[in-house]
């Protein structure tokens, strides 16, 4: 399944000013409903200077959007926009954790329920 991605700098500012925010040890995760409930859900990814150099950030957001990829049930994420935030560890972290954190942020959120296989 292919993701649509967010490339507005409007739509970053909306999720940031008036989303859902969950933040973890390798990237901080923001959501927000879009107008359609039915609408495919938006990626967007971001990762400052802080986190290194060009390399490392690159890094870091392939392995943001390989999460989202793996994640196993995308269609319970219709209708929002998603906004991964990466940390100066997101390069690093264990990559199973990463997907464990992934899960428990949808959880926190209300995207996903609680205890369902994923």
């Amino acid at each position: 399944m292919a993701t649509l991605s967010l490339k507005n700098s409007a739509d970053f500012k909306r999720l940031s000013r008036s989303g859902k925010k969950c933040v973890l040890p390798a990237f901080i995760l923001q959501a927000a409903r879009q107008g359609d409930a039915c609408a495919p859900f938006r990626l967007g990814l971001t990762a400052s200077r802080k986190v290194g150099n060009a390399v490392t950030r690159n890094r870091a957001k392939r392995r943001l959007r390989a999460l989202v990829r793996l994640y196993e049930a995308p269609e319970k994420l219709a209708g929002w926009d998603i906004v991964l935030i990466a940390r100066t560890t997101a390069g690093e972290r264990d990559f199973a954790q990463m997907r464990q954190d992934f899960r428990q942020a949808l959880e926190k959120l209300g995207l996903e329920k609680a205890g369902a296989p994923a």
